[in-house]
C-alpha cells in the first residue's frame, strides 16, 4: 500500500475534524472561541477533503484514474466550506448553520461510515 502515509495523514485530519466539529456543534455559537475554532475546523475539513482526492478508491468502480463514489463527499466539502464561510461573513447565520450541519453529516458521519466498509483499511483494522 504505497499511499499509507497519505492515508494516515487523511485519517488524522478527519479524526481531528470530527472531534472539533462535534465540540463546535455542541457548544455556544458566536463566541470568539467558536469563531477561532470554526476557522481551524474549516481549514482541517479542506485539508481532509483535498488529501482524500489523492487516495485511490479501493471499493466500487473507479473513474478518471482513481476516483470512486466516496470522492463525491470531498467535492461536497470543497463546495460547502467556502459557502458556509461566505454566508457567515454576510451575516446569514441560518445558511451558515445549515451548511455546517450538512458538512458535518455528509463529510464526517457518512464518509466515516463508508470508511468502515469491507475492503477499506479501517474495516481491516477493526473487524478482521
Amino acid at each position: 500500500m504505497e499511499n499509507l502515509a497519505l492515508i494516515y495523514f487523511h485519517l488524522a485530519t478527519a479524526i481531528a475534524s470530527f472531534c472539533l466539529g462535534t465540540y463546535l456543534l455542541a457548544r455556544r455559537k458566536g463566541s470568539p472561541t467558536h469563531k477561532l475554532l470554526g476557522k481551524i475546523y474549516m481549514l482541517l475539513m479542506m485539508i481532509t477533503a483535498i488529501s482524500a482526492l489523492f487516495i485511490p478508491a479501493q471499493v466500487g468502480p473507479q473513474v478518471l484514474y482513481h476516483f470512486g463514489y466516496i470522492h463525491i463527499l470531498s467535492l461536497v466539502t470543497l463546495y460547502t466550506v467556502p459557502e458556509a464561510y461566505i454566508a457567515i461573513r454576510k451575516g446569514d447565520v441560518k445558511k451558515h448553520r445549515n451548511a455546517m450541519v450538512i458538512l458535518y453529516v455528509m463529510a464526517l458521519v457518512v464518509a466515516g461510515a463508508f470508511a468502515f466498509m469491507p475492503g477499506r483499511l479501517l474495516h481491516t483494522w477493526f473487524f478482521v
